[in-house]
């Protein structure tokens, strides 16, 4: 299976586990809630997804490699305690408990949350001394003396072990312990992913050019080399710090990231042309209306490679303004929340009240925020929201704090004209980006008519997330035409296609 169907897999199984019953007991007994062991090649997004579900059912995550671990960081160590049996006082064993069980109360004291998911990393990795433990953990949840606590599930994860000398493979009696789900590497499904996170333009219009170079293992005279998910996603990093810094990107830099020879020649030298294509075609003056003739007589004359690349950088900067204006929008929903508590009580206050209610909200929007990082189920996107949603409010705070405003209302009414504000600017934000989404959409017709492209284009608005919501909240006209003319298209295709099947000809 793929990491996508792996994901949801594992999202199913972490809910029915949490089920309970009417009297509040889990449905399926700790004991028969077998761990899951996700078995797959390094570097293909085990970890990423365990935070997304983690985020997406909005529990807690620890996560621990097991490589790290000795019998005694994972068991605790041992010491003497007192205890009476029959009246006679003996000493006797006992343990600290696991520094694992410990960091999962850790986690439940510090941020609330009473329901998780502990993830292992390398489990076929564990020390020869902790092997045999393992078993016992596995069915039992019991590290030591000590239990994993009620409402935690286990998820396991490794590598095959072709691709690491340390693995351990598990016997019979523990596999039969585990709900295994072998993972294999699949660029489509990565690549809505890396689309969402923001990965580097230039990797993901190679990588559609180039698509057995998105994962790849083998063994050269200079030993193994390798290509990973990874290796792609922290290489995207370092591009974006690069050109910020406006430094040089050469082989030496992507040969740190990606560990093969000839996919670092072909992608440095794709990334020198991308910077090219991008100088050369002005992507600002295309997405403004402002094309030059000379832009649209190279559209048209290129090879599918140059325009899937010219495309792909129309795009990106497109459907990145789209995801700005959905998480203000986002922002502009969530903060509707304390500002309607604050007018709750507005007329009965002063400013002086109406501003320690601002600063309780804000300590409770800290708090949460902090609660979530905590327990790791926190996305990206709702990391920002709460963050502005935070600076809305103390900003405000201040602002009212040294103004000559005296009454609730007045006060109230300042905040409001503050929201306002943001609203104008969210509604001139979303008219900006329908203006380039509508000369996108011009450019690809003028350069490239109803081809591939166009399908290129209404396929790629429309499976990612953003400019899907974008789109389905503001509206398209140029994006409802062309793909509505794509599907009766399509559908023309399947008649003709069910016809001949008929042999009526």
């Amino acid at each position: 299976m793929n990491i996508k169907q792996a994901k949801e897999y594992i999202k199913n199984s972490v809910n029915l586990y949490l089920k309970k019953d009417e009297f509040g007991e889990y449905r399926v007994p700790v004991v028969r809630q077998r761990p899951i062991f996700l078995l797959g090649a390094p570097g293909i997004g085990k970890t990423a997804i365990m935070e997304q579900i983690a985020q997406e059912l909005g529990i807690a995550l620890v996560s621990y490699s097991m490589t790290h671990h000795t019998r005694q960081s994972a068991l605790g160590l041992p010491f003497i305690t007192e205890k009476t049996y029959g009246g006679q006082e003996v000493n006797v064993s006992e343990y600290t408990m696991s520094e694992i069980i410990a960091s999962i109360y850790d986690t439940m004291e510090e941020s609330g949350f009473k329901e998780g998911i502990l993830f292992l990393d390398e489990i076929n990795c564990v020390s020869e001394t902790l092997a045999p433990s393992m078993l016992q953990f596995l069915q039992y949840k019991v590290f030591g003396r000590h239990r994993v606590p009620e409402g935690w599930v286990i998820v396991t994860a490794g590598n095959p072990p072709e691709y690491n000398k340390s693995v351990r493979e598990f016997d019979v009696v523990t596999m039969d312990r585990l709900k295994l789900l072998e993972v294999e590497p699949d660029y489509r499904i990565w690549k809505a992913y890396a689309v969402e996170r923001g990965i580097h333009n230039a990797i993901i219009n190679y990588l559609d050019l180039k698509k057995e170079h998105f994962y790849c293992m083998e063994m050269t005279v200079k030993g193994r080399s390798y290509v990973t998910a990874r290796g792609w996603e922290d290489l995207s990093e370092i591009l974006y710090l690069y050109e910020e810094e406006q430094l040089p990107v050469e082989e030496s830099l992507v040969g740190q990231y990606i560990r093969n020879d000839r996919v670092v020649k072909e992608f440095t030298a794709y990334y020198d042309l991308y910077n090219k294509y991008k100088r050369d075609y002005h992507i600002e003056e295309i997405l403004s209306g402002q094309a030059s003739v000379q832009a649209f007589a190279r559209a048209k004359a290129a090879a599918f490679d140059e325009r899937l690349s010219l495309l792909g950088m129309l795009l990106d900067r497109v459907q990145a303004d789209m995801k700005e204006a959905m998480e203000r929008a986002a922002f502009l929903t969530e903060v509707l929340i304390p500002l309607k508590s604050v007018k709750a009580t507005a007329a009965q206050s002063g400013v002086e009240q109406v501003t320690q209610q601002l600063d309780r909200l804000a300590e409770g929007r800290r708090k949460l925020l902090n609660n979530l990082q905590t327990a790791n189920a926190l996305s990206d996107a709702d990391k920002r929201k709460h963050r502005r949603v935070l600076a809305f409010l103390e900003a405000r705070r201040k602002e009212l704090f040294v103004s000559d405003i005296v009454g609730g209302e007045e006060a109230f009414g300042y905040l409001k004209e503050k929201y306002d504000a943001e609203v104008a600017k969210l509604k001139q934000e979303t008219g900006a980006v329908q203006g380039e989404l509508h000369e996108l959409f011009a450019f690809v017709e003028e350069a490239f008519g109803e081809g591939n492209e166009m399908l290129i284009l209404v396929t790629e608005l429309t499976v990612n997330s953003f400019s899907a919501q974008f789109i389905a909240a503001f509206g398209s006209e140029d994006y409802s035409r062309h793909n509505k003319e794509l599907l009766l298209s399509e559908r023309r295709e399947d008649i003709k296609a069910q016809i001949a099947e008929l042999k009526l000809d």
